[in-house]
């Protein structure tokens, strides 16, 4: 099961959010201006958010990697 974080991630659930916005926006008769720049808004801060969350964790997992190698090289070195 996806935890709360991959869910909120999610491009598809981002995607979900600006149409149900879109929608209301649209119900309460908001002007089509409006509509279009809030979905926009909506889209393109999912897209930053999910990248840096990724990026960081690509990171973490690398910083990991690399601490893995390092205490392997140091048992090494003390045998």
């Amino acid at each position: 099961m996806r935890t709360f974080w991959q869910k909120i991630n999610s491009r598809k659930f981002w995607a979900c959010v600006a149409g149900v916005v879109a929608g209301l926006a649209m119900v309460f008769g908001l002007d089509e201006t409006i509509i279009t720049t809030v979905a926009g808004a909506v889209t393109a801060i999912a897209s930053l958010v999910t990248y840096i969350v990724t990026e960081g964790k690509i990171d973490a997992a690398a910083v990991a990697k690399a601490a893995e190698a390092v205490e392997v090289a140091g048992e090494a070195v003390t045998k």
